[in-house]
């Protein structure tokens, strides 16, 4: 097997696949680590939210619909991949070669379909990930550029030719783990209304308070009362609608509306991460998110229906032409160049100014999305809903405590 990448070559393609291998298992560590971090959060400091740049985002891969299959993430089978990659490097032999050879192949196939879609669909690109791409380009060309002398007269032979035995013992070890990283997600789903609500929610009790904005956004998306602050939840919600993770958190919302309906108060505090009208933001980060803004705010009555749609056609609102047809559709072309709208909008964009600055460098202290301020405690990115969930129900359990209070203690005065 003259001129073979592991078994007779030389030493040093050999050790450029181990290093490809472990570079392919040190990339997919950390993309799982993300994912679990992303979506099962172990403390309420580690919320995702819109700050750096908005396409090298490895939040986008983390809460997409590709990023497990049945709760294994996807990281796991490149964890897999480069496992195999190295330890064939390290103890080589002809029908591992070949296995992995075979593997390669249809994992550089897999790489650049995942590729595609995150820069064609997400509109984003994770750096973990973009890591794992490279060492697994990497590892395929050397498993091409060394192939066997006798497998160069065709590609089938070179790549389609692994051993049953390997490819069966490695279809096991692969099911195996599987199987346990579906106990392990479903362990840290299950400890998010568990124990790590509970440290997320003295977490929260444990912030310091901090004021209302001078001006609370008259735009809500759920109203209990008429005076923002009688309600058991209050919730200003400084966001972007071009943001992923503001969309993610919408999500979240959406759904504890309804749970806690009539207890619940949201203000939506315009924040578009957007230079034309935001001085936070040295650059267009989320070109056309001030245009948004400005559309949604335009017309009050309008508002919620044309919040629900940016949020369910994000990607599209990217686009001029789709953004000036929501426009016409409810009838506030008008926007765009009315005083009174962009007025209220800067204004309130400028409250993030009022806060304590996280950086000399920015005049503002809140300068990400989403940042909520729950009954006047600030939370940075976002929550899944167990762990809101969880501090949503102790202000309503803190809030009717108190009533209870007031009623035990009153004592009727009259006749």
């Amino acid at each position: 097997m003259n001129g073979s990448l592991t078994v007779t070559g030389a030493l040093r393609p050999r050790i450029l696949s181990f290093i490809s291998g472990l570079g392919m298992v040190v990339a997919s560590v950390l993309t799982i680590d993300h994912f679990f971090a992303a979506n099962f959060p172990s403390s309420i400091f580690e919320g995702s939210f819109c700050d750096i740049n908005s396409f090298f985002n490895c939040d986008s891969s983390a809460y997409s619909s590709i990023s497990e299959i049945g709760g294994v993430p996807m990281g796991y089978f490149g964890l897999v991949v480069g496992f195999l990659v190295a330890l064939g490097a390290l103890f080589p032999s002809v029908d591992f070669e070949r296995t992995n050879k075979t593997i390669a192949f249809f994992n550089a196939l897999g790489v650049i379909a995942l590729l595609l879609y995150s820069v064609l669909i997400l509109k984003s690109l994770c750096l973990l990930c973009s890591i794992y791409y490279v060492f697994s380009l990497l590892s395929f060309y050397l498993f091409w550029k060394y192939r066997a002398r006798q497998d160069r007269g065709s590609f089938l032979t070179s790549f389609f030719r692994p051993s049953l035995k390997h490819t069966a013992m490695f279809a096991v070890v692969l099911l195996m783990g599987a199987y346990a990283m579906t106990l392990y997600h479903q362990a840290r789903h299950e400890a998010q209304s568990g124990g790590v609500a509970a440290r997320v929610v003295k977490q929260y009790y444990n912030l310091p308070k901090v004021e209302t904005p001078s001006l609370v956004s008259p735009h809500r998306t759920a109203k209990a009362t008429e005076r923002f602050e009688d309600a058991p939840i209050q919730v200003i919600e400084y966001a972007d609608f071009l943001c992923p993770d503001c969309r993610f958190l919408n999500e979240q919302l959406d759904r504890l509306k309804e749970e806690f309906n009539g207890k619940i108060n949201i203000a939506f505090q315009y924040f578009p991460l957007e230079a034309t009208c935001n001085d936070v933001v040295e650059k267009d980060k989320h070109p056309g998110a001030c245009d948004l803004s400005y559309m949604a705010a335009y017309n009050p009555d309008a508002f919620p229906a044309i919040h629900d749609e940016i949020f369910a056609n994000m990607e599209a609102a990217k686009n001029p032409a789709w953004r000036a047809a929501l426009a016409q559709k409810y009838q506030v072309e008008a926007a765009l160049s009315d005083s009174a709208t962009r007025a209220l909008v800067h204004q309130i964009i400028n409250t993030g100014a009022e806060y304590e600055k996280t950086s000399e460098h920015y005049a503002h202290g809140i300068r990400s999305t989403p940042t909520i301020i729950v009954n006047n405690r600030m939370i940075i990115g976002t929550l899944p809903y167990e762990q809101l969930r969880a501090i949503f129900q102790a202000l309503v359990d803190e809030h009717e405590k108190d009533d209870q209070k007031f009623i035990e203690n009153w004592v009727e005065t009259g006749p």
